[in-house]
């Protein structure tokens, strides 16, 4: 793995699981409790999230933190 794939992998899974809930951006970050341009970030993966954040946004959403780390099959 290179440096900052996890950081995509979680974006790119975060923003599956806001799309597949038929929510925007804005909303979503509203759900979650930050704001739409730091989700923007997030799903760019150009943010580095502690771990701390990770389980927050996870508890948020009851998903297992894990879940949203590990590479979809299009992503391998």
């Amino acid at each position: 793995m290179a440096e900052g794939d996890l950081q995509r992998i979680y974006g790119q899974n975060l923003r599956r699981y806001r799309l597949s809930r038929g929510m925007s951006q804005e909303q979503f970050a509203d759900f979650i409790g930050v704001h739409r341009t730091y989700l923007g970030g997030i799903e760019r993966g150009e943010r580095n999230l502690t771990l701390v954040s990770v389980e927050r946004i996870s508890e948020q959403l009851d998903v297992n933190p894990l879940s949203l780390l590990i590479p979809s099959e299009k992503q391998r």
